[in-house]
């Protein structure tokens, strides 16, 4: 890439046709190397190598130094599984009404476009979902994936809970939550009596001047 060559036809050109074209290139690149510092020598002798049959290939990457290598590995073992599995999102049917599976199964869209759909149970759906997908349009649900097959494009897992409607502030904080694992559940009472019993609680004037204020 150090080096371009521009080649121009002539008479003896069209005679001779294109063997003729590569012997004087060749010859170029040969008188060029020549006059080469260090590096020129080592890229016309990696060309020259390259070019005899008894010799090395031009892709073989032995040749080529560290810094163009790609490290490659292969996973052996999971140690341990960091996503939760769940999901929230929201429920339909199936397009499919002729299939077996339409009678089945409703199909989970994560708001995570990272997760993949998941085929649900019509068992774990509302009782009038069927009847009226319409008015879960807006629902939020938590999903658990419980399997996906290597030749499915779907994961299978079942609904969790229904949190509420999309956009409040509530059933969406629950979601992300869930989502990450986080136990919000309330505090047990042994974690409740550590705390002021009379309120409201104010910090003492007297402990207050050992601390360093930092509101």
């Amino acid at each position: 890439p150090d080096v371009v060559i521009e080649a121009q036809f002539d008479d003896n050109d069209a005679e001779h046709g294109q063997d003729h074209l590569q012997d004087v290139l060749t010859d170029d690149i040969k008188k060029l190397s020549l006059d080469a510092g260090e590096k020129g020598e080592a890229q016309s002798s990696y060309l020259f190598r390259a070019k005899q049959d008894d010799g090395p290939k031009v892709n073989d990457p032995r040749l080529l130094p560290d810094k163009f290598l790609q490290r490659t590995a292969k996973v052996v073992y999971i140690l341990e599984k960091k996503h939760s599995r769940a999901a929230s999102g929201f429920i339909k049917l199936l397009a499919d009404k002729n299939s077996e599976l339409f009678k089945r199964c409703a199909m989970f869209s994560p708001v995570d476009h990272r997760v993949p759909r998941v085929y649900v149970s019509l068992a774990d759906c509302p009782p009038d979902f069927v009847t009226r997908p319409e008015d879960y349009s807006n629902t939020l649900f938590i999903c658990r994936i419980v399997d996906w097959k290597e030749d499915s494009n779907f994961a299978a897992g079942h609904l969790a809970k229904s949190l509420g409607q999309a956009g409040e502030i509530e059933p969406e904080t629950e979601g992300i939550l869930t989502e990450y694992g986080v136990d919000f559940s309330d505090f047990p009472p042994e974690a409740l009596e550590c705390l002021p019993q009379s309120l409201p609680w104010v910090i003492s004037p007297g402990e207050l001047a050992k601390r360093r204020d930092l509101r």
